[in-house]
């Protein structure tokens, strides 16, 4: 089943949010991700959603969005050229014989130590899906404490 990235540009408004999640949850659909934030406009939110489902799920899906009062505009960018990337923060154990080998992990996958404790250390990284999934993989062998993630955001290059 095809991952769809859709922008969807909504009034900056009270229950949006409520609105559209309950637009998925009534139908059944699932949801993998799911981040919203302000536009330069403050009056106008974006929610980058990435769903799971095949053409006529998504065009299902994309049609009830647009049926929403609130809903501005609704792009699938799954097949357009995109920029795309996620921000993780993720504490792994860090005894003092492998702290030089976690920093060079670390700086491999161009991340940041922002935390150090004297048992572990955290870790910012921000990049496409298989940049992420490549840094926790190497990080797995150390013992992962604790993880958080935003979920997939995702810009249309200029053409």
């Amino acid at each position: 089943m095809t991952k769809h990235i859709i922008s969807v540009e909504v009034e900056n408004r009270f229950g949006i949010l409520a609105r559209v999640a309950s637009l998925f949850s009534a139908r059944g659909f699932n949801i993998d991700s799911l981040t919203v934030g302000e536009t330069r406009d403050q009056s106008i939110s974006r929610m980058t959603l990435v769903v799971p489902g095949d053409d006529q799920i998504i065009e299902q899906v994309i049609k009830q969005l647009r049926k929403l009062i609130d809903v501005i505009k609704v792009v699938d960018l799954t097949e357009r050229d995109i920029i795309e990337r996620e921000l993780i923060l993720v504490r792994v154990k860090a005894r003092k014989e492998d702290r030089a080998e976690i920093m060079r992990i670390v700086d491999i996958f161009r991340a940041k130590i922002v935390d150090v404790h004297p048992e572990s250390l955290t870790i910012e990284a921000t990049g496409a899906e298989g940049k992420i999934k490549g840094l926790l993989t190497l990080l797995k062998s150390f013992g992962i404490q604790e993880m958080v993630r935003t979920g997939k955001i995702a810009i249309q290059r200029k053409s």
